[in-house]
């Protein structure tokens, strides 16, 4: 008689499936760790930004103090900054400021930029080479000579010996546009000088709206620029206190109010809010024109 040995029976069950809420946290733990580096360049950029906030709208015993959350959340803080400081005064210096040294860069360089991208002409790489070389001239080596240029002028004291000037082109604004100008295919600028088109029409009708997003990008650089110079209005208006832009200003107001950190954070975040604005507004067309420019020497 034969004995027959049956293998116990196995569990035929098989594993549940995830359930929704398990497969969102897959996924939310697998997006962290995809962009765990953006995570933490975000967290270095954003954590200043933050304290700063957090720190104008405290009492001035509790700034700078190891509690770092607002014990009461003191918005008269910005109201106080208006009355202890010409800030609009500033404000509206800095816009003359960027805004005409924007302008001025533009009209002045898109046609040097123009010229050096499609025209050929005997000795335009020298032309070139000069754009560079003045890229990597530091302002510091002339500013005597121009200063006492500027002083004959009986310009000193006031902010025009930094606008005139870029309506004499600016050579990083240049480059960065030339490099761009270069994309664009020679057929669109033939076809309109076959057209009838002149060298001017040509520019304005066909190669600036193609060239928008470097523009676009070129003019937020120059703007930054002159929203944060400080050495420029240092020289030329520090002496006269009604041309003062707000990079001057703030740092006068962080002497005057060295041990009230709380409004110094408060100024502080006045200062910068516009320009945050400005570039979130402008972000996309910004990162368009600087991801398209350079790339074609």
């Amino acid at each position: 008689m034969s004995l027959t040995i049956t293998p116990p029976a196995q569990n035929s069950r098989r594993p549940a499936p995830p359930t929704p809420r398990g497969m969102r946290a897959r996924r939310t733990l697998h997006w962290i760790a995809v962009h765990s580096l953006a995570i933490a360049l975000a967290i270095m950029f954003v954590g200043p930004l933050v304290f700063v906030a957090l720190t104008a709208l405290m009492t001035d015993s509790q700034a700078l103090t190891s509690t770092l959350w607002p014990e009461s959340w003191n918005w008269g803080n910005f109201a106080e900054v208006l009355e202890r400081s010409p800030l609009l005064l500033w404000l509206g210096n800095t816009l003359m400021y960027a805004g005409l040294a924007t302008v001025f860069m533009l009209l002045s360089s898109i046609p040097v930029a123009y010229a050096l991208s499609k025209f050929r002409f005997r000795g335009r790489n020298l032309a070139f080479f000069l754009v560079i070389s003045a890229m990597m001239l530091p302002p510091q080596v002339v500013a005597v000579p121009i200063y006492l240029l500027w002083a004959r002028a009986e310009l000193t004291g006031t902010l025009w010996p930094l606008i005139i000037p870029m309506l004499l082109g600016d050579a990083y604004s240049i480059f960065l546009l030339r490099q761009f100008l270069m994309t664009i295919p020679r057929e669109y600028t033939e076809a309109a000088r076959v057209d009838g088109c002149s060298d001017f029409t040509t520019l304005i009708r066909v190669v600036l709206p193609m060239a928008r997003p470097a523009i676009a990008a070129v003019a937020l650089f120059q703007f930054f620029y002159c929203w944060n110079d400080y050495y420029g209005p240092l020289l030329y208006a520090s002496t006269e206190e009604a041309n003062w832009t707000l990079s001057i200003g703030l740092a006068s107001f962080r002497a005057l109010h060295s041990v009230q950190w709380n409004l110094t954070m408060a100024a502080t975040l006045l200062v910068i809010a516009p320009v945050l604005i400005v570039f979130f507004l402008a972000q996309r067309v910004f990162i368009e024109g600087v991801t398209l420019t350079g790339v074609k020497g």
